[in-house]
């Protein structure tokens, strides 16, 4: 398919994607300069940094010392990489140009005037305000949309969607990777909670109503009902003391434990923890268990198929890489 007709498929698949998260915050502090030679053209510092501005930021409230100066050359070299490819794929749009390639100007003004409408409410203002609040101009924003645009597209229109996934292929996946597609055991849990000091109920009195409403219970009262009536566990005492279903890590140890002794339709004894005394019933319950191949096959298919998408967009940019001449400055 002609480049020039994946413009229109691609505008509605990107958002403002960081653009205006990743500008610089100390962008007037970076003195610029030339991170690689791509062919005849440059890759810039304020590139890289443009592109890794929020990320660096981040990183620099999680690391100190060795550990920030490692991690952030890391990163940069890695968004360097990434920009080396984007420029070679430009360059292979400039020479489809000469066979009719385009990407019409009205398509990078319907992207912003989406971003204007879905991302600012309509506000052309407040857009070009943060704009000029994070150091882009209308101009250049326009042109990073127009790289996005362009770099998306001879991605789809260099890469083939005829891949096929083999049985066996699906199957091997699955094999190696059951744990990925295991369910946990789970319990269908309901609890009533009680609080010393509240209602004006305290000390023994409140382990005594906790016995009393397990007794009920025990004769026959609907668990529901009585956690809708006594639990003082604001969050679940409307539904009944109902937690849905629980695994082994949704609970403290304490009443892990207590919960998953208990057989489907059993209650418990009343439990204390701190100054809170819980009574639990068990619903029903699901054995550990793996989702058998016919539930994930489709899944599986699309993940694998993605991989070799990925492969194949690799190949793709290797090939480019050997013939261009590539020289990495910083």
């Amino acid at each position: 398919m002609p480049i020039r007709y994946f413009a229109a498929i691609l505008l509605g698949g990107f958002l403002l994607g960081g653009i205006l998260q990743t500008a610089p915050a100390q962008q007037a502090e970076v003195v610029d300069g030339v991170a690689a030679i791509v062919n005849n053209d440059v890759v810039t510092i304020s590139q890289v940094r443009e592109l890794v501005g929020a990320r660096e930021r981040a990183m620099r409230e999680a690391y100190t010392g060795p550990d920030l100066a490692d991690k952030i050359k890391e990163m940069r070299l890695g968004a360097l990489k990434d920009l080396v490819d984007r420029q070679l794929i430009i360059q292979e749009f400039r020479a489809m140009q000469e066979k009719g390639a385009n990407i019409p100007e009205y398509v990078i003004d319907d992207r912003v005037q989406t971003i204007i409408r879905e991302e600012f409410g309509g506000d052309r203002a407040a857009f070009i305000r943060t704009l000029q609040a994070q150091g882009f101009t209308l101009t250049r924003f326009k042109e990073i949309e127009r790289e996005k645009i362009i770099v998306q597209a001879m991605r789809q229109a260099k890469i083939s969607d005829n891949f096929v996934v083999s049985p066996k292929q699906i199957q091997s996946f699955y094999d190696k990777n059951r744990s990925a597609y295991s369910v946990p055991e789970q319990i269908k849990l309901r609890m009533i909670v009680l609080r010393e000091g509240s209602n004006d109920v305290i000390g023994a009195n409140k382990r005594q109503t906790a016995e009393e409403i397990r007794q009920k219970i025990i004769e026959g009262a609907e668990f529901e009902r009585m956690a809708q009536m006594y639990s003082e566990d604001e969050a679940t005492s409307d539904l009944g003391g109902d937690w849905g279903w629980v695994e082994r890590n949704t609970l403290n140890e304490e009443l892990t434990k207590a919960a998953f002794s208990l057989k489907a339709g059993e209650t418990g004894p009343v439990m204390q923890i701190g100054d809170s005394y819980y009574i639990l019933f068990c619903e029903a319950r699901k054995n550990a268990s793996v989702k058998p191949m016919a539930e994930v096959r489709e899944e599986i298919e699309r993940n694998l198929i993605q991989q070799e998408r990925m492969k194949a967009q690799q190949r793709w940019i290797d090939t480019l890489r050997r013939k261009a001449y590539i020289k990495i400055l910083s």
